[in-house]
């Protein structure tokens, strides 16, 4: 894992933007404190930052050019089947150097081009630059592991890890107000959009080719999801637990291969737990972690992990955070993010990657389990949604009882209203809007008021609209079921929330995350499932939890699903109150002219007030925002 930026200029203007190269890589420092280096060729200059887990010799070290000189590459990722590919290129006669996996993915350009990405097994983002052609080709792995930003003007390209970089180069700073009204919405802000204009995502499963003054963008791996009929599995659900378990064992084994230290992430859920079973038969005394929060019992389950750690005898620690220590942590996750991004379990895995950091290089995790399996909260409502029954008939009737009693995320009866609530209100509603709505943290009516009137118009347009359109497109196919949700899930929650969170809060503290669950083979496996090997009667990732049922802890499956969060409400209310209102005072407020000074003053002041715990996100939301846009506008040196 890595960072990487460059430029490829267009014109002698454009040109100028290389003597700003190094700024630009030292803003993405910490993506790679173990080496760096520039590369620059006529109109073209690339720079990396290197976290060394595979062949830390410096050898490796990039940027990375090939014996003939023609070939440059700047990469940041792991192929964990490079050994395998090295044989075979060696078998036709290609010379290797190093041990390094950059240098097959070199090679594997050189000899296949742009096709070598479908032999690829593993994450990455890279830019290769050909000399003779002058061309310059930028990739990003299948599901958007690891991140990629560009920019274009008529004089230059640029691309980078993080925007951090790219602002280093210049780009403007103009605020993309549809881009936040989406992040009020959702807690982030969907690629290929940033918070800044002109700034975009690379999607991923995409590559860019980038030739003189064009660029060319294609889209080389698609999600195995058909969309025009239910999904249909030639095996048994035996012989498909069976292959399950074949197919995670090889994804694991993979991912435990480094030259540093691995461990692994911890919850007590199913999905860590099913991590940690499989990698232990490979590493004795496996490292594991986990975090919690002793002063909130309710947001704490580390002692599901310890059962885990328990059985298999890991070498086990526990972070038990206070309010105290989240803000002993506040401004090194907040200063890690690349762009206003609000989930706020972003806080915890900040934590707990600079606990782990200190003693692995490499964590696994079991991230995309949920997405694939159907583990969410919301997975359960929508079956339930669609199968009319009795139970949901009733829920439906009684939404305004649901509606006028206490609602919270902080106490499991209280939480249990919000849900029905929620669920009420959605199971009336058409397939997408329902899916908007239980997606989303407020609704489109209270993002947009909380903007100044005159900034409404600028956020809900048509180029909203279309973007919306497109993150719902897997519930707009010709068939639907439940894995259309999962689908919508994959390209919007996980591409956009919970593998940016890992990276952003990984690379924050010189740690590399990885998930057996993302390997692709495994996500190829889970879309052929009916919706029927998933979910049904009274549990959720139905094969999931069957297939590894043998090898964990029976009080794993007597536990209800909880979501993975900190005790936001406890924290912004005692040792975060100054920062809520430092940040969200009328005297920045007004000076913004973002938001409607009236309605954040009516926020702040019924959150103070609050205790049923039923603002902490917007607030949350509003505090991360306005702590980015400090930075990004109001200290350009």
């Amino acid at each position: 894992m890595c960072g990487i930026t460059g430029v490829y200029a267009f014109s002698e203007a454009g040109s100028e933007t290389i003597a700003k190269l190094q700024k630009a890589s030292e803003a993405i420092k910490h993506r790679g404190p173990d080496a760096s280096g520039t590369f620059v060729h006529n109109n073209v200059a690339m720079a990396h930052r290197r976290l060394a887990i595979i062949a830390p010799a410096t050898n490796a070290d990039q940027p990375f050019t090939d014996t003939t000189g023609r070939y440059t590459i700047v990469y940041n990722g792991e192929v964990f089947n490079y050994k395998a590919l090295q044989a075979k290129l060696t078998a036709t006669g290609v010379e290797f150097y190093t041990g390094s996996d950059t240098e097959v993915v070199l090679q594997l350009y050189i000899k296949y081009g742009p096709e070598c990405l479908k032999k690829l097994r593993g994450f990455f983002a890279f830019a290769i630059y050909d000399a003779a052609e002058q061309s310059l080709f930028v990739a990003r792995d299948r599901f958007g592991e690891k991140p990629l930003l560009y920019y274009k003007d008529g004089d230059k390209f640029l691309f980078g890890s993080e925007p951090k970089a790219l602002l280093e180069f210049g780009v403007p700073r103009e605020l993309d107000y549809t881009s936040l009204y989406q992040y009020l919405q959702l807690t982030y802000i969907p690629a290929p959009a940033t918070m800044l204009k002109g700034v975009k995502k690379l999607l991923p499963g995409h590559y860019l080719i980038v030739k003189q003054n064009k660029v060319h963008d294609s889209n080389w791996y698609k999600l195995p999801f058909d969309g025009e009929k239910a999904a249909t599995n030639p095996l048994n659900y035996k012989q498909q637990q069976s292959k399950l378990q074949t197919l995670l064992q090889q994804a694991v084994t993979e991912r435990v291969v480094a030259d540093v230290p691995v461990g692994a992430f911890l919850s007590g859920g199913i999905d860590s737990s099913i991590v940690v079973a499989l990698a232990s038969q490979q590493m004795p005394g496996l490292q594991t972690f986990s975090v919690g929060f002793p002063e909130q019992p309710f947001f704490d389950e580390t002692a599901y992990a310890r059962l885990v750690a328990e059985k298999y005898q890991t070498n086990h620690s526990e972070l038990l955070l206070t309010n105290q220590d989240l803000y002993s942590n506040i401004f090194g996750m907040l200063d890690g993010l690349s762009e206003p991004f609000a989930d706020s379990s972003a806080l915890a895995v900040y934590s707990l990657s600079k606990y782990a950091g200190k003693q692995v290089k490499v964590a696994l995790s079991g991230d995309g389990a949920d997405e694939l399996f159907a583990g969410y909260n919301k997975h359960r409502a929508e079956y339930q949604a669609l199968s009319s029954g009795t139970a949901t008939g009733l829920i439906k009737k009684l939404e305004y009882l649901w509606q006028n009693l206490p609602k919270s995320r902080n106490s499991f009866v209280a939480n249990k209203v919000r849900q029905l609530h929620r669920f009420a209100s959605g199971a009336k509603l058409a397939a997408a809007d329902r899916y908007w709505l239980w997606a989303t943290w407020q609704n489109e009516e209270q993002a947009l008021a909380l903007l100044k009137p005159e900034n409404r118009s600028k956020a809900a347009n048509r180029l909203y609209t279309a973007r919306k359109s497109r993150l719902l497109d897997c519930l707009n196919r010709k068939h639907y079921d439940l894995n259309s949700v999962l689908c919508a899930d994959w390209q919007l929650v996980l591409a956009n929330d919970m593998l940016p969170k890992t990276d952003l809060m990984g690379m924050a503290n010189g740690l590399e995350i990885r998930s057996p669950f993302l390997d692709h083979r495994v996500v190829k496996f889970a879309f052929s499932l009916p919706v029927s090997s998933k979910i049904g009667g009274s549990y959720q990732k139905k094969i999931l939890q069957d297939s590894f049922r043998h090898m964990l802890p029976a009080e794993l499956y007597k536990r209800p699903k909880k979501g993975f969060e900190v005790p936001l409400l406890s924290f912004l209310q005692t040792e975060g109150a100054g920062l809520v209102n430092e940040y969200l005072s009328d005297e920045l407020i007004e000076a913004q002219q973002i938001f409607d000074v009236a309605q954040i003053r009516k926020l702040r002041l019924a959150f103070k007030g609050n205790t049923a715990g039923t603002l902490q996100t917007q607030v949350w939301m509003l505090l991360v925002f306005q702590y980015w846009y400090r930075n990004t506008f109001l200290t350009i040196s």
